[in-house]
């Protein structure tokens, strides 16, 4: 579950970092402000899309968004 606590560390430090909004990034890969919020505290892991869409939107790997 290390993977899953990265991945919420590290969507918000991205997003921090670019300066979008929650809801920005959610209308951005075309999910509602609340399932990428649960992304973000940890509560669930995005779809294989979702994970591409937001690696796509970050400008980084997929391995980037898990690792420490």
């Amino acid at each position: 579950m290390k993977e899953l606590y990265n991945l919420a560390k590290n969507l918000k430090a991205l997003r921090e970092q670019y300066g979008y909004t929650l809801k920005y990034v959610a209308y951005q890969i075309g999910i509602t402000y609340q399932s990428y919020h649960a992304y973000e505290r940890g509560l669930t892991v995005p779809t294989l899309q979702n994970f591409i869409k937001l690696a796509k939107l970050y400008d980084v790997s997929l391995d980037d968004l898990i690792e420490e």
